[in-house]
């Protein structure tokens, strides 16, 4: 079972994303994304617009979870980003979004994707670390609250 330290680097968290909106949002996640990965910023901006048309990435309780594949993508990576205040995302419950985990993923990831995708769902479910992540600014200090926090086992 990979960590999420596999996932994430230091320098894929954002501690205060100033967006005005969903798409600025996107368009900054990745742009860092690009950064990190030295994938083209545009792809992978198609990738999660595509994906978001689908219906919103936003899980609920302020969360979004926006993802894609990529053709040019040798390994899943995330990006991770508390928002300096929370944005229309349109959420299946409607209510604004301040935390965003990015995952990008090999076109071929299949099932690697989804455990990937299930791990940080269930990792952003936990409130106590959520809270936690929503009051920390500082991008080190995120960085180790995500790497550091086990993922349970579905129960």
């Amino acid at each position: 079972m990979m960590s999420l330290n596999d996932l994430i680097s230091p320098q894929a968290v954002i501690a205060s994303l100033k967006a005005n909106g969903k798409k600025q949002a996107l368009i900054e996640l990745s742009e860092r994304a690009a950064e990190v990965s030295g994938l083209d910023t545009r792809e992978i901006l198609d990738a999660l617009i595509q994906r978001e048309r689908l219906g919103s990435t936003g899980i609920g309780g302020g969360i979004a979870i926006p993802h894609g594949k990529l053709a040019g993508c040798n390994r899943i990576f995330g990006v991770f980003a508390r928002l300096e205040k929370p944005i229309d995302f349109e959420a299946l419950d409607e209510a604004p979004v301040d935390l965003i985990f990015l995952l990008i993923a090999p076109e071929n990831a299949g099932a690697d994707h989804l455990n990937a995708l299930s791990r940080a769902a269930r990792m952003l479910r936990d409130q106590s670390l959520v809270a936690t992540l929503r009051s920390t600014r500082d991008p080190s200090a995120l960085y180790s609250i995500l790497v550091r926090s086990p993922t349970p086992n579905a129960a």
